[in-house]
């Protein structure tokens, strides 16, 4: 599935508009510790949380993610937006919760 296919999945909206979305999510996640996604995370991963500062997308970096998905509602401010491009880290906003677009990924057979 790729990151535009997750998105759409997830009723989601991609917040990064340079990030190339053909990109492949080979696995999920969701957690809103960041020492603990930083030891989980893994390359190809969409992770799933509530928190949407720019540490974020530096977790994401380090663990070569393909998305982070802001749950229920939580906006990235334009400074994260911003140095997620720079990153090539695409950003999803949805209004699901983390469980529920859990949910719908492992149906979908991403796990």
């Amino acid at each position: 599935m790729t990151i535009q296919e997750l998105a759409a999945l997830i009723n989601g909206t991609v917040q990064t508009k340079t990030v190339d979305t053909g990109r492949e999510v080979t696995c999920g996640y969701t957690c809103d510790l960041l020492s603990w996604v930083m030891a989980k995370g893994r390359e190809g991963m969409a992770w799933a949380t509530v928190q949407a500062h720019m540490n974020v997308v530096a977790v994401a970096v380090l663990a070569d993610m393909s998305c982070v998905i802001a749950a229920e509602g939580v906006q990235f401010d334009a400074s994260v937006i911003e140095k997620a491009e720079e990153e090539g880290v695409a950003l999803i906003t949805s209004d699901l919760s983390a469980y529920h677009i859990a949910g719908l990924m492992h149906e979908k057979g991403i796990a």
